[in-house]
């Protein structure tokens, strides 16, 4: 069980801090007395986001690529940097495969350097469409290596024989957590994933966009859920390189989770259907009971607490941008 007090002293290197986790990866690494170096491009995030945190004692910004060599000083490194939604990284195949490969090869070479532990989050994208389910970590996938999100997919799957090379080679203390579909405050309006566009539509009274017939599921883990998965793994004294899934194993269709929005925001949009993009998989839920095991985790939010935190946080904002709209160009 990790507690708070395990944080103090150390001083932790979060690649992609910036991002949705990374955000919440950092407020949380801070509340429990670490501090830390984040270390982020702004590729897919805003300098303004990171505001609340650059106030916090004990935090401090590298802008820098981890595409491009890098030197830092730290007592472990957290890997979360890519861009995590299809819109994101389909926007540049080639450099989000090069931040997945060359961006991971540079951090677990500083890792190498400096001897310390190194956690990279992985994704549930490596199974694909699975044709196995739930999925357990020891499933191989089922992965389109040339479609058009095979640049997330097959990057992260090349970024996983990275580190279990460095460790079986250079000895470096790898651990790999495959991240199920992650929601909460602090998501990006337009970032195109099922929960910020149903919740930003929902409050609207905009349609809300139902991609293929709404039968294919997804498992929902709240965002604090997701981070204490991480860190249990990251502190965690002594485990070997098996990845370890982190997610929820609550399935619900896409249907029954738009319906679950409107009812949270009490919104009458209508639900619209549109063509499902390729290689979408039908179905996500994770083999979770590694998780139980070995790092004596599971999630504790449940959907209607999460969505409520997640909806009052997209309300706040959408209200603020009408009180302060941007001026005109």
């Amino acid at each position: 069980m990790i507690s708070i007090p395990d944080f103090a002293g150390r001083h932790i290197a979060v690649a992609g801090g910036a991002g949705f986790i990374g955000r919440h990866m950092c407020n949380r690494l801070l509340d429990g007395g670490a501090t830390v170096l984040c270390i982020d491009n702004f590729l897919t995030s805003a300098r303004e986001d990171l505001a609340p945190l650059l106030a916090r004692p004990g935090f401090s910004l590298l802008e820098a690529d981890i595409v491009a060599p890098l030197d830092f000083v730290a007592d472990g490194i957290i890997n979360l940097a890519c861009p995590a939604s299809p819109v994101a990284y389909q926007r540049d195949a080639v450099e989000t495969m090069r931040i997945n490969v060359i961006g991971t090869d540079r951090l677990l070479a500083m890792a190498r350097k400096l001897g310390v532990r190194f956690l990279q989050a992985s994704t549930s994208e490596v199974y694909g469409d699975p044709e196995v389910h739930p999925q357990p970590e020891t499933y191989l996938g089922h992965v389109n290596p040339i479609g058009p999100r095979s640049c997330y997919d097959e990057g992260k799957r090349a970024a996983e024989t990275l580190c279990t090379d460095y460790a079986r080679q250079h000895g470096v203390d790898v651990r790999i957590a495959r991240i199920f579909n992650t929601y909460g405050p602090g998501m990006a309006a337009d970032d195109g994933r099922i929960i910020s566009n149903f919740v930003t539509q929902a409050l609207r009274d905009l349609p809300l966009s139902i991609y293929g017939d709404g039968t294919q599921t997804r498992s929902l883990c709240y965002v604090a859920d997701t981070v204490e998965g991480l860190l249990r793994l990251f502190f965690l004294p002594d485990v070997d390189v098996l990845p370890i899934n982190i997610g929820s194993t609550d399935e619900l269709s896409v249907a029954e989770i738009a319906l679950s929005i409107l009812e949270a925001t009490g919104s009458r949009s209508p639900l619209s259907y549109h063509p499902l993009p390729v290689d979408d998989p039908r179905q996500r839920r994770p083999d979770t009971a590694r998780a139980a095991k070995v790092l004596g985790w599971r999630p504790q939010t449940s959907l209607r607490a999460g969505l409520a935190h997640t909806i009052a946080h997209f309300a706040e904002r959408l209200e603020a941008r009408a009180s302060h709209p941007e001026p005109a160009q």
